[in-house]
């Protein structure tokens, strides 16, 4: 599943992530991967991958860092700055999209798949 979350600098798109990663049962540090471009973690046997692209150029410096094959397999990937690499990543499931608006946040969620629909219901209709 990819996650895409759009947004300002500073509008919340690490920390929606890493409250996600908690909530999934993620302990200890989780790091921002601004300067690494991915961070990884394995809850049982889900693989997450955590990428922020802010400092990407275009999606022809993706091509020989190996990521693909994240996108490939099994796993639930979160993208921050997908823009950067537009032409490059498969369509996102979900996207979210993060607006500072006086002194909180909006969020805005939509669904590009099946998959994406399913997660959303259950998320927003629980």
């Amino acid at each position: 599943m990819l996650v895409t979350l759009q947004g300002d600098l500073g509008a919340g798109k690490t920390t929606l992530v890493r409250a996600v990663l908690k909530a999934l049962g993620v302990t200890g540090r989780i790091k921002s991967p601004t300067y690494p471009l991915l961070e990884t973690y394995n809850v049982s046997s889900l693989y997450l991958y955590h990428f922020d692209f802010y400092r990407i150029k275009g999606p022809l410096e993706l091509e020989d860092a190996g990521f693909r094959e994240c996108f490939a397999g099994p796993g639930l990937c979160f993208v921050e700055w997908p823009e950067r690499a537009a032409g490059w990543l498969p369509a996102p499931d979900v996207t979210l999209t993060l607006r500072v608006e006086d002194a909180g946040r909006t969020l805005l969620a939509a669904s590009g798949s099946d998959l994406g629909k399913e997660c959303l219901e259950r998320t927003f209709n629980a």
